[in-house]
């Protein structure tokens, strides 16, 4: 921890008079930090279920609006990694001020969008917010009191899921009521109150790692990302076996590969790779991939299959805002399991967490996938879905906090991001090619397509699981990071 932390009472009428601003202080910094990160992971999904209407209203084909879900998702890969290294050199409040007037402006330039392309820049400099998560739970951890912060990382690790599944939930309802250029208003009123809070409700943080940034690492990483991402989000549209699609996933492998052996050689490097050798480390990392397959597989299949006639005979035949109501219970599940995993996890620390979050997610995909005629199914599915997802973001998140020494939090929490982003876009990918490659006359996607979906989700579910299973306990933990220099778990039994 840092030396910001408070020390153990002592009993004295000074430290007793003192707490209570100091506890205030920190409610008020976890506000702001999680209207912050909610904004940004409503804004991530907010427009999937509109892109149909945003391309009619400006005039270009569904392909082309797809473009809104590319640039923000390309933007958030590269920036996140940058500047969650800056937060750690510069200061993490800087940074984030910074982050969160990038995302007032690009909300604000979207909604006033006149065309495709000035929505695309908004969309690009919204992006730049997917160092919300990094720098938050690096304030979180400096800030915090050390029995707060297994909690409030749950929290603001369940708040990015409920955010995605409330940006799906509200899509319909605005753009029925009002127009998609509210996708972008709401939010925007939610990035100014996080703003102002941040220029004055958060302190700066006294955890630092000096040194330059690495331009050379960014260059590459950045090259790496864009290639692998945008064959997987354009790859169903181009052709898997496409020039264009082979021949950006094997520059992007190639460049991520390069990168790892230019951060093993530089003295100041973008991302410590060598962190991932921690296996506290690189099974969170799994887990996040995994999670993030999973969260937007479910936000492609259930909606999709909701919203499909029901004369089909296995569709809802659900309206836009009625399908978003079925997610409902999924959102309030993340919340709950969100800050129960917290609870859990300054007791037990997060493997248990992390497996229940496996285990949860998994049986919620094998549900439907065994049968999803009755709506019953898909609520349960939908409950368990929002478990696991809760469960497992805190227990990631906080494992990789209990992993790495203070001071390098900003990057491993955004290299955490980034592969969950990773696993977002190849979920999306790969459902999507799952549905449009099995389909009924009428051109909907067959039943079977929906079983192949869920099977595979539930697949992956099985890999968090093993991940999560080969995650260190709670006393190989404490080993662990006494190894790489983190001094929180003797914080944390002086607390506890």
């Amino acid at each position: 921890m840092s030396a910001s932390a408070p020390s153990s009472a002592t009993g004295s009428i000074p430290a007793v008079t003192g707490a209570a601003p100091r506890r205030t202080r920190g409610t008020a910094i976890v506000l702001f930090l999680s209207l912050g990160g909610l904004s940004f992971a409503v804004l991530q999904s907010l427009v999937a279920p509109a892109l149909g209407t945003i391309g009619n209203d400006l005039g270009v084909a569904t392909t082309d609006a797809s473009w809104v879900l590319t640039a923000y998702l390309l933007s958030a890969s590269v920036l996140t990694p940058i500047l969650g290294r800056l937060g750690d050199m510069v200061g993490k409040r800087r940074v984030i001020i910074v982050v969160l007037a990038l995302l007032l402006v690009g909300t604000v330039l979207a909604a006033l969008a006149p065309n495709l392309g000035v929505l695309i820049v908004g969309r690009i400099l919204q992006g730049a917010a997917g160092a919300v998560m990094p720098l938050s739970i690096g304030i979180v951890r400096d800030e915090l009191p050390r029995e707060r912060v297994s909690i409030t990382i749950g929290l603001l690790s369940a708040i990015f899921g409920i955010g995605a599944g409330v940006g799906i939930v509200a899509a319909g309802p605005i753009v029925e009521a009002l127009s998609w250029h509210w996708l972008f208003w709401l939010p925007a009123v939610l990035v100014a109150i996080a703003l102002v809070g941040a220029i004055f409700g958060i302190p700066e943080s006294p955890v630092r790692t000096p040194g330059r940034l690495d331009i050379l690492g960014t260059v590459v990483l950045s090259i790496g990302l864009v290639g692998v991402l945008l064959a997987i989000s354009e790859g169903e549209k181009w052709g898997w076996g496409d020039g264009k699609t082979i021949g950006l996933l094997v520059l992007g492998g190639v460049a991520l590969v390069a990168f790892v052996l230019i951060e093993l050689r530089v003295k100041e490097p973008l991302i410590d790779v060598r962190l991932f050798r921690h296996r506290g480390v690189w099974t969170a990392h799994i887990v996040a991939l995994a999670f993030g397959f999973a969260m937007f597989g479910t936000f492609i299949l259930v909606p999709t299959l909701l919203q499909l006639p029901s004369v089909l005979g296995y569709g809802f035949g659900k309206t836009v805002s009625e399908a978003g109501i079925f997610l409902l219970p999924t959102v309030a599940a993340m919340v709950v399991a969100g800050v129960v995993a917290g609870a859990l996890i300054r007791r037990i620390g997060p493997k248990i967490p992390m497996l229940l979050g496996g285990v949860s997610v998994t049986v919620a995909f094998l549900i439907p996938a065994l049968g999803h005629a009755e709506e019953w199914q898909i609520v349960v599915s939908g409950i368990l879905t929002g478990i696991g997802i809760g469960m497992a973001l805190a227990a990631t998140s906080n494992a990789i906090v209990e992993s790495v020494p203070a001071a390098q939090t900003g990057e491993a929490i955004s290299a955490n991001t980034v592969i969950r982003t990773v696993g977002s876009s190849v979920g999306t990918a790969v459902i999507a090619a799952l549905l449009s490659a099995d389909v009924t006359p009428q051109g909907a996607p067959s039943d079977d397509a929906f079983t192949v979906g869920f099977w595979v989700s539930a697949g992956v579910g099985v890999l968090a699981i093993l991940a999560a299973l080969v995650a260190p306990s709670l006393a190989a933990r404490r080993r662990e990071a006494a190894a790489a220099g983190v001094d929180d778990f003797d914080e944390l039994d002086a607390a506890g």
